[in-house]
């Protein structure tokens, strides 16, 4: 693909599920892992100095949950993209995700490629999943 890479904040309090997904996401050819953090706090704030094109972030963090996230991240950085991740999620936690201003919400079983695609599609370079 032409052009610079698609940046991405990787947020993520499962060590393992973060380190794995940032080494996946690093190896497609059009996207960039510029930051990976454990907290939506931390995010927030490197999003705010980094603009990174999508914040690929988890539901269930540890400080604030995937909605106060989502909501910060858009007020800090009306740029960034959120897609959130999740291992599980009510009907109406996923409304309020998108009310908050995530443009795709997917489960973490889903394919890298459907995951790859919902990040280029938040960044403009394809079609989103909701």
């Amino acid at each position: 693909m032409a052009g610079d890479p698609i940046t991405v904040v990787l947020v993520e309090d499962n060590d393992v599920f973060r380190e794995s997904l940032e080494l996946l996401l690093n190896t497609v050819p059009d996207m960039r892992v510029v930051a990976a953090v454990a907290d939506g706090r931390r995010a927030v704030e490197l999003c705010e100095r980094l603009r990174p094109d999508v914040v690929l972030m988890d539901y269930r963090l540890a400080d604030l949950d995937g909605v106060e996230t989502t909501a910060a991240i858009r007020a800090a950085c009306p740029t960034s993209a959120v897609v959130v991740l999740t291992a599980v999620a009510e009907r109406e936690e996923i409304d309020a995700l998108y009310e908050a201003g995530a443009v795709a919400c997917l489960t973490k079983d889903r394919e890298l490629d459907e995951i790859v695609g919902a990040v280029r599609g938040a960044a403009g370079r394809g079609a989103a999943l909701r």
